[in-house]
């Protein structure tokens, strides 16, 4: 396996999830946040089915 192909592999597909996650996200709390929303509960599921993965991440965003 080559470490360095796998690492580069893997933060291309981290940059991809991290933009188009906060395009998404900012989008959505700017609608709710409209209405008086200031703190949201939020949860990442990452899964990868050919490994067996499957990996979450609570966490809250505010405004």
């Amino acid at each position: 396996m080559d470490e360095d192909r796998l690492n580069m592999s893997v933060r291309k597909f981290l940059k991809l999830v991290g933009v188009t996650s906060q395009r998404e996200i900012e989008n959505a709390v700017r609608g709710k946040a409209a209405s008086g929303g200031r703190r949201f509960k939020a949860k990442m599921v990452l899964t990868v089915d050919e490994l067996g993965l499957r990996h979450e991440i609570d966490g809250e965003i505010e405004t």
